[in-house]
């Protein structure tokens, strides 16, 4: 057993384009940030895996039990188990260990804390009991298992692979298990935009039956086509059929199915503006994004709520724009986050103002990191 420390870091994600596109076989753009977990391991000969996070406690798991625990579910214990499973399944046997965990990322803040507690800790046990030599893929595979079968969360593999490569990445989901990921080179900082999250001060960790609805209406529009996700109908066929989706699923699913067409388009031409530096092509594609996810994918507020914080600050974020940037709702939606590209000289009054009409420190500036998980011997 080695004496030495593994010293691990994950960066969060964020996803600058493709809202509830990838589970339905679509492209994203996602990138790592700045902000991340830090995890400090060294090698124990007791059996067991102690993890010590801060505000979370300490967590204690008996490694001859790695099997899902059903009353684990949503817990450490869970994702712990469920990454040293993975592990060993990929001939990396943990035989003990010990550490801390240090995070600036927000649970429940957008930034997909879980997703990079995961790849923290795969990485960091990879590098203490196997070679570190594991690829971003089979890491981000491991991670999303151990969420979706051990953290019973059911997740596709945007977070894990943007957080397991770094960058700017153009994902494509038409194969679900084996997305395409292309780098984007760009530069928002350079282009005059500062890339900021919007706390919106609500929680969407209780809107679960809503994201489940929303991924069941997009599916069940293209199980009218006998297909199973939604790429695999072509565009002409599902508008030519939305009287009929209407009938027998209601008007909710054909909007949502009208948003993935819309938004497909969408997150393809922003790859496209991206690539070539055309700001005002990103920006003016992201509020029709914002749009789209409003209006037709109705991904804001929680069914049957009284109150609509994240319109709220949708609406209060543009008028600190003032016809300029661009926010949407980040993620899955239903409160939670915004995201807002800010041009460098609205940034001060931008901040200001959602701090006056929010709550002071709702805004959280982040840049993208160009390397994903790492980790190296101390």
């Amino acid at each position: 057993m080695s004496n030495g420390t593994v010293h691990a870091f994950a960066p969060g994600r964020i996803e600058v384009a493709g809202n509830h596109t990838d589970h339905q076989g679509g492209a994203t753009i996602s990138a790592a940030v700045d902000k991340g977990i830090s995890m400090t391991l060294r090698a124990t000969d007791d059996g067991h895996g102690l993890i010590e996070s801060a505000g979370f406690g300490t967590t204690r798991i008996d490694l001859s039990d790695l099997a899902p625990h059903t009353d684990e579910a949503h817990t450490t214990a869970a994702l712990a188990r469920g990454v040293i499973a993975g592990l060993r399944d990929a001939d990396v046997h943990v035989t003990g260990f010990a550490a801390q965990v240090a995070s600036d990322l927000a649970p429940g803040g957008g930034l997909s804390s879980s997703a990079a507690f995961e790849l923290a800790l795969a990485k960091g046990l990879d590098a203490l009991f196997g070679s570190g030599t594991l690829d971003p893929d089979t890491l981000a595979h491991i991670a999303q298992r151990a969420e979706v079968e051990w953290f019973s969360k059911p997740c596709g593999l945007q977070d894990q692979t943007a957080i397991a490569h770094g960058g700017i990445l153009a994902l494509d989901f038409i194969d679900a298990d084996r997305p395409t990921v292309t780098p984007i080179c760009f530069d928002f900082a350079a282009h005059g935009l500062a890339v900021c999250l919007v706390d919106t001060g609500s929680d969407h960790a209780q809107a679960t039956d809503d994201f489940a609805q929303l991924v069941g209406d997009m599916t069940a529009c293209a199980a009218a086509f006998g297909a199973t996700r939604l790429c695999e109908v072509a565009d002409a066929d599902l508008l030519a059929r939305i009287p009929e989706l209407r009938r027998s699923l209601g008007d909710r699913a054909a909007l949502r199915a009208l948003h993935w067409v819309r938004e497909s388009h969408l997150v393809r031409h922003r790859i496209e503006a991206l690539r070539a530096g055309d700001v005002d092509a990103f920006l003016r594609d992201t509020r029709a994004s914002a749009a789209s996810s409003a209006q037709f994918l109705q991904n804001i507020t929680p069914t049957g709520s009284q109150e609509q914080p994240a319109m709220v600050a949708l609406a209060l974020a543009e008028a600190a724009l003032d016809g300029r940037g661009a926010v949407r709702i980040h993620g899955g939606g239903f409160g939670g986050t915004l995201i807002a590209f800010v041009p460098a000289d609205l940034l001060d009054g931008f901040t200001a103002s959602l701090d006056r009409w929010l709550f002071p420190g709702c805004c959280q500036m982040v840049e993208v990191s160009q390397e994903g998980v790492r980790a190296s011997w101390t």
